[in-house]
């Protein structure tokens, strides 16, 4: 991709932001893996709860960036380098971030550890899962209630499609299923932050 439109992608994104939390030595850096209707964004939210971060979710930012979204390998690779320099900028000045996106494959993900090893923050890996028959329902339950808060329009074909594609992370990481209780894994992770 030429610098020029990454340079203007990276803009675009930035303005999107709001406010962001206050800067620190070595934020969190809270990268969530997992399929569609898993309950993602859901988690993201109880997590920011505990803390303000900032959360970048891959599918609102793919709409800022292309509002008709075509959901092309040229769209994906323009949008994840766009969010790539945007997470480098974020923790080079300090501000803790939760990246909300499926992230299943550790090739794509050795991106984020890379820049997490460039920027000194402190990697939080999470795996989101839930029981594909929940998953299915919570897609469903997407396709008929526009709810404003799902930025996604993944439905069950696409994780029928995603499903085999789903990496076990190299690193360690947290399970988190969210159709059991998620306070325990969320307390776990708030000490393995402010530890």
């Amino acid at each position: 991709m030429e610098q020029n439109q990454l340079s203007q992608d990276l803009t675009k994104l930035k303005e999107s932001l709001g406010s962001l939390p206050e800067a620190m030595a070595n934020p969190a850096f809270v990268v969530v893996s997992g399929l569609p209707g898993t309950g993602k964004s859901f988690f993201c939210r109880k997590l920011a709860e505990r803390q303000f971060f900032c959360i970048l979710e891959s599918d609102a930012m793919r709409k800022t960036l292309s509002p008709s979204p075509d959901y092309s390998v040229a769209e994906s690779a323009r949008l994840f380098a766009a969010c790539h320099s945007l997470i480098e900028w974020l923790l080079k000045n300090g501000v803790p971030i939760i990246f909300d996106a499926t992230n299943l494959s550790e090739r794509h993900r050795e991106h984020l550890y890379r820049i997490s090893d460039r920027t000194g923050a402190r990697l939080v890996l999470v795996r989101v899962e839930a029981p594909p028959a929940v998953a299915y329902q919570r897609l469903q339950a997407r396709k008929n209630a526009a709810n404003p808060e799902d930025k996604s329009d993944a439905d069950w074909e696409v994780y029928k499609r995603m499903e085999p594609r789903a990496e076990r992370f190299q690193r360690n990481y947290f399970a988190v299923d969210t159709s059991r209780d998620i306070a325990p894994v969320i307390e776990k992770i708030m000490r393995t932050i402010n530890r």
